[in-house]
């Protein structure tokens, strides 16, 4: 069940990111293009989430890449709300 959940946040993660890199393709809001960059991170941090518990179990730990990506994916959303002013 577990790989189930891990596959559908990935792709709600990607869905997203796609979404708002087409609205930001369509309007110029920096602001899309920040939020669109936090979800790709953040597709990234549950791909890696999905081959640390389903692919690599217990060869690998993954957990410091995942944590490393989560955290640039906040920062890049923290950036375009702190420093856009539209």
């Amino acid at each position: 069940m577990g790989e189930v959940i891990y596959t559908l946040c990935m792709l709600t993660s990607l869905s997203c990111a796609v979404l708002l890199f087409a609205g930001y393709r369509r309007t110029r809001l920096r602001l899309l293009f920040w939020s669109g960059a936090c979800f790709a991170g953040m597709t990234l941090n549950n791909f890696l989430l999905l081959l640390d518990k389903v692919v690599f179990p217990t060869q690998v730990d993954l957990l410091p890449w995942r944590q490393a990506s989560a955290l640039v994916a906040c920062l890049l959303l923290l950036y375009g709300l702190i420093y856009e002013k539209e």
